[in-house]
């Protein structure tokens, strides 16, 4: 019954929709989200979610229904040219502190070495982040027996800046914790979801992802987490209530010349939006949109340098339209002489 569910909604869906996308799925046997976005060993790789079909899956805004079990890696030897769907490089069965929900990861090299960086919630359904570590860019992965310590919430993103240095950026509030840590990184139980739109202190800072530099065994940190500051061009915080500026999840780093571009989701606003700074600690100003609100509810993504020519990766619900169920794509994407980055609009009509 699933496989029959799963094809027609692929028939019916990427038949209808072609003029509606600018861009296409890069695979469609298997549903993904999240994508991390890599050059290994002279090759691109992309080290997505994967999403599971439920039945009657849970509506609520703490991320019941992305249920993913698995890390599937994909690759591709050039831009354009065939994907291939590797075997699982990792299994929920296989972390021993490891409850449910593998969120989105991201991957990592470091003399020749890889490392897998994945969220997913303990026993007691605290999201926390662990490391798996491979001898080939596509695993399978070993993970660590015990999460990073100190780390906490989701979507780590590990960038490697131009002096060897690796530096994790994390978190995401509502389904994935960040407001229920302070920024000396103590806990407190809280709530999830769309009463966090205004709650606290609207006219306040709003909540900062998290850097880390890492160690050089690349399983744990250097130092404490802090918060990352997004500023406006004056100066000014980003305020709570700013929903289509405010940190929301899915923190990148990108770096051009001197310029570090972090770039993030907004959450309920949909937007890919980026800001820029001199140090990858921050703060960031706040400069403008890269992707507008894709089809689906959540927008979470990457960037890579191919060759002279630089790409977004990110996913949609073109393939099944439904938010649990995702497609991952890339664009082009342009940096303008200026250093802004040009807008990109994923639904064409």
């Amino acid at each position: 019954m699933k496989k029959i569910i799963f094809l027609t909604l692929l028939f019916t869906t990427v038949i209808y929709s072609q003029k509606k996308f600018k861009d296409q799925p890069l695979v469609s046997e298997i549903f993904t989200a999240d994508p991390s976005a890599h050059i290994f060993n002279g090759k691109i790789y992309i080290y997505p979610s994967h999403d599971i079909f439920l039945e009657n899956p849970p509506i609520d805004d703490c991320g019941g229904k992305y249920a993913m079990r698995d890390y599937r890696v994909l690759s591709m030897d050039y831009i354009g040219g065939p994907v291939t769907i590797h075997d699982v490089a990792l299994d929920l069965d296989d972390v021993p502190w490891a409850k449910r929900q593998f969120w989105a990861p991201d991957a990592a090299e470091k003399d020749g070495k890889f490392y897998l960086y994945f969220p997913t919630k303990d026993s007691q359904d605290i999201f926390k982040i662990g490391a798996a570590v491979s001898d080939k860019p596509e695993g399978p992965f070993i993970p660590q027996k015990k999460p990073i310590v100190g780390s906490y919430s989701m979507d780590p993103s590990v960038f490697k800046d131009d002096d060897g240095s690796y530096y994790m950026y994390f978190g995401g509030i509502w389904g994935g914790q960040l407001q229920r840590w302070d920024e000396n990184n103590k806990y407190s139980p809280g709530i999830c979801g769309k009463e966090l739109l205004d709650s606290g202190i609207p006219d306040g800072p709003a909540i900062s992802p998290r850097i880390a530099k890492m160690s050089d065994d690349m399983i744990s940190f250097a130092e404490d987490p802090k918060p990352v500051r997004i500023i406006d061009k004056n100066g000014n915080p980003i305020l709570t209530k700013d929903h289509e500026r405010r940190f929301f999840e899915a923190a990148w780093v990108h770096k051009i010349d001197e310029t570090y571009y972090l770039s993030y989701s907004t959450g309920n606003t949909h937007l890919i939006v980026y800001a820029t700074s001199n140090n990858p600690y921050g703060p960031f100003v706040y400069q403008g949109v890269i992707n507008n609100p894709v089809d689906g509810w959540t927008n979470h993504h990457s960037t890579l340098k191919v060759g002279e020519q630089w790409y977004l990766f990110y996913h949609d619900t073109q393939i099944s339209g439904q938010d649990h169920l995702r497609n991952v794509k890339y664009s082009e994407m342009f940096h303008n002489d200026d250093g802004t980055i040009k807008t990109i609009n994923t639904i064409i009509n």
